[in-house]
């Protein structure tokens, strides 16, 4: 297994993505920033640098993210999967609020990716606003 995800696997995981974060939906033309490409099942947990366990990540949520793949869901508190980009629909999982700031859990996954991978922190919030604002957010 290769040590280093190759430059051929970040463009590809990056186009795949339209070049937004597979978790929070920001694009990297608003935040100024490339995408990571983020191991959803980390190495040190066994994970491969297949395609399949790659995906585009903001520096916000792989910062959140590290090697966790659970979390507490708020609501019930359970502990449970995060989130999986290649196994999962993020419409199933997620909305955005009417003004299209926040991103709201819709099921204990949801809920506990948004907490753990702190969609709403404040600042991504008020960027989200301004993004509102220009007619750039949130993605289709």
């Amino acid at each position: 297994m290769a040590a280093t995800i190759s430059r051929s696997q970040h463009r590809l995981a990056r186009e795949r993505a339209n070049y937004l974060c597979e978790y929070c939906q920001t694009a990297e033309v608003l935040s100024g920033l490339r995408n990571s490409v983020d191991h959803i099942i980390s190495r040190s947990r066994g994970g491969s640098n297949d395609l399949d366990n790659l995906c585009a990540a903001c520096s916000f949520c792989n910062g959140s993210k590290h090697a966790k793949v659970t979390g507490v869901d708020p609501e019930t508190g359970q502990t449970v999967g995060l989130f999986h980009p290649r196994q999962q629909n993020w419409r199933e999982h997620f909305r955005w609020s009417d003004d299209g700031t926040l991103i709201i859990g819709l099921t204990t996954c949801g809920r506990a990716t948004v907490e753990t991978l702190n969609f709403n922190e404040s600042l991504r919030v008020a960027a989200r606003s301004l993004w509102v604002q220009i007619g750039r957010h949130p993605p289709t």
